[in-house]
């Protein structure tokens, strides 16, 4: 298939390209800088409408990844980016389709768990309604923007991703420096659910999805095991050998990180692969011991 793809350069959009292009797919990459535009390159910009709509043309699929990171203190303008570089790209891209002779016939778009927001223990599946914050509003509205993509006759499919695992990059790579020092420990009351998934099944499944026609609309990307973070602490310290008896008291982690702790850290989501589970994906890593067993060797 002929491919395009967004945020390609991130974590997870640097290990699908690779699987993508081993599979023997046409893979072309958007990119924000001009400079950087060429035959597999294309030039796109929320800033700057001096875009050449022709190289839009002709994709079977258009994977949208791009988006601010989440991570640093959340001042107004921060949450403003994280906002626009997640809605207002994927209503641009929808325009985009629409002026387009040849439209996409898949449009894959990521979300997070995030739109669950804070549940405690309940059980979260695809027809879960959204919860409350900032992130559940952003999921909210990022995943509304696609629905102008919908009624084009695009499939499309809204990838709400829980945390990716990966030793090279993201939070695993980030927890295994303090873990293996011996001062890793529960996250606030470590009673939180913590909704995760390796990256080999991360994008396996995003694959999954584009070669499954019948899968459309919400699709949860966590493993079947979202564990409390206390758990999460137990395994990750036994898996490198370190005790794990220290504790980031949550209002310690209030002043560091402010509003993103509550809604990143310290926010439970107990979220269920149902629709991939029916939809007859095998994941690579049920469990944490599994996955931990394969990224750290």
């Amino acid at each position: 298939m002929k491919i395009l793809i967004s945020g390609s350069t991130g974590h997870i959009g640097s290990n699908l390209l690779n699987l993508l292009q081993n599979r023997g797919h046409e893979v072309f990459k958007i990119v924000r800088f001009k400079s950087l535009e060429n035959q597999r390159c294309i030039y796109l910009s929320l800033n700057d409408s001096d875009y050449n709509i022709k190289r839009f043309e002709g994709f079977d699929v258009v994977i949208h990844l791009a988006g601010e990171n989440l991570l640093g203190r959340w001042s107004d303008r921060k949450k403003q980016k994280i906002r626009d570089s997640r809605v207002e790209s994927t209503k641009l891209l929808c325009r985009i389709f629409e002026m387009l002779e040849h439209k996409p016939i898949t449009f894959l778009c990521a979300s997070a768990v995030g739109f669950y927001g804070d549940r405690g223990d309940l059980v979260l599946t695809e027809d879960s309604i959204r919860g409350e914050g900032f992130l559940p509003d952003v999921c909210y509205e990022w995943e509304n923007a696609t629905k102008e993509a919908a009624d084009m006759g695009i499939r499309v499919v809204n990838i709400r991703t829980g945390m990716v695992l990966d030793s090279n990059r993201g939070a695993l790579k980030t927890m295994l420096i303090p873990f293996k020092l011996g001062i890793g420990g529960n996250i606030g009351s470590g009673e939180q659910y913590w909704s995760w998934i390796s990256i080999d099944d991360e994008i396996s499944a995003i694959n999954f999805a584009i070669e499954n026609d019948n899968i459309n609309g919400p699709l949860n990307l966590v493993s079947p095991e979202p564990l409390k973070n206390k758990d999460f602490t137990s395994i990750l310290g036994n898996a490198v050998g370190r005790p794990t008896f220290l504790k980031v008291p949550e209002f310690a982690l209030n002043i560091i990180c402010g509003e993103m702790s509550g809604e990143l850290l310290l926010s439970s989501a107990r979220v269920k692969p149902q629709k991939l589970e029916e939809s007859g994906y095998r994941f690579k890593h049920e469990s944490l011991n599994q996955a931990l067993r394969d990224l750290l060797s």
